[in-house]
This record gives C-alpha cells, structure tokens and sequence, in this order.
C-alpha cells in the first residue's frame, strides 16, 4: 500500500504476555482512535510478530511534517487518559521515530511487512536515497506477491522536550532511516532479505553495516474516516 501523506510516526516496542490482551484492547478502542482524531493524522496500523513473542510495529500516517508539532498532537501527549497512563509502562524496549516520507509505492493492503532500520554510511546519504527511490522501491512494489515500498527518515522536529507519555516510559530509541515492504505472500516479503534488501545489497547502495531487520504481520488499522 502507499502511505498517505509526507510524514509518519514509526515505532517499535514488546509487551510482557500477561497484559497483552489488555493492551491490545486499549490500543484498538482507545488510543488509535485518539491518535485518528487528532487533525492531520490519516491512518494507524499495528503489526505484530509471527513468531508470539509480543513484537509490535505501528505507524501512524501524517497529512504533513508539521502535524508532529500542533497543539492537538502536544496536547494528547501530555495529557493522558487513565488507562492510557496504565498502559505506557507496558512498552518495553520502544523505539520511536518522527519520520518525513521520502519516497512511497504501490497500492492496496498487505498482509505482511518488512521493517527494516539503517543508516547511510558516511558522505552516501544521496546516492542511497536516489537508488533506493529511483530503481529498487518502485520494482519491489510490482513484484508478484508484494503491494508497497517505502523509504522514511528520522527528522526530529527541533527544540521538542519529552513530553508526559515518554517521561512514563522512560525515554524512547529513535531508528535514522526506515524502509517498509509489505505484501499478501510472507514467503515472498521475507525473501527480500536474501535478495534486495539483504544487508550487503544496501552497503553496496551507500548503507552502513547493522541494519535491525523485523517481520510482521496486520493486526489492526483504522483511518480517520473510520471514526466520521
């Protein structure tokens, strides 16, 4: 699918297998929704881990940049719900990124996704992002099995002081670069870390060694059109 908009919230964290249900109801029926009606959010998703060991994704998908500074975002961020205030110590190991959207592909829901976390080596910023925009994300994007390819970039919008949800867990990771594949055949989507997307393919594009690479499958999405 491509992503809407010119920016994103993309994050990663595990939950203990005692509160999983419960964090999973609050997130469907509470927090998404919150996040979806906040003015310039267009779309969440959260993926999970095949493998049960309570692995998630979620992105958020933003009209634009400057959303990640309004008042109606800062707002929900500092001031929290009680089951949300419940809830924020249940993120472990989080990872959360700001992100502009560099370059989407495709059309249509997946089924499963590729997360992978990178960065460029040093002085390869450009000829990374151009191979990557102009000749492997668009081909993905067409192939058999596959429906979406994307590319997104950390950029933390200056002069932000951590707000009440990160105090509570206690500070958040942040990824540099992101790239997502999505599909409706897994086979096909974790293939792609024996070919395009493995790790000395992206050196070779101008990436440094140490990608963090994931897979997930659809758990829950919700648009704000859903919510009208």
């Amino acid at each position: 699918m491509a992503l809407l908009g010119n920016a994103a919230v993309a994050m990663w964290w595990n939950v203990a297998p005692d509160v999983r249900s419960e964090f999973e109801d609050w997130h469907s029926h509470e927090h998404m929704p919150e996040r979806l009606r906040i003015p310039g959010f267009l779309r969440g998703t959260r993926w999970t881990s095949p493998s049960g060991a309570g692995d998630y994704f979620v992105i958020y998908e933003l009209a634009e940049f400057e959303t990640l500074t309004s008042r109606h975002y800062l707002d929900r961020l500092n001031n929290l719900t009680p089951w949300s205030t419940k809830m924020m110590p249940q993120h472990r190991n989080m990872t959360r990124s700001q992100c502009r959207v560099l370059s989407s592909h495709g059309g249509g829901a997946a089924h499963s996704l590729l997360t992978l976390r990178f960065a460029p080596a040093p002085g390869q910023a450009n000829r990374l992002r151009e191979q990557l925009s102009r000749d492997v994300l668009p081909a993905l994007a067409a192939r058999a099995g596959l429906t979406g390819a994307h590319l997104l970039q950390t950029q933390t919008p200056p002069g932000q002081t951590a707000t009440a949800e990160q105090k509570i867990r206690g500070g958040d990771a942040a990824a540099d670069w992101i790239l997502l594949a999505g599909g409706y055949d897994p086979i096909a989507v974790a293939a792609l870390l024996e070919s395009e997307l493995q790790e000395q393919a992206l050196v070779g594009q101008g990436a440094s060694h140490g990608q963090i690479a994931g897979m997930y499958r659809l758990s829950f999405s919700l648009t704000n059109k859903d919510l009208l």
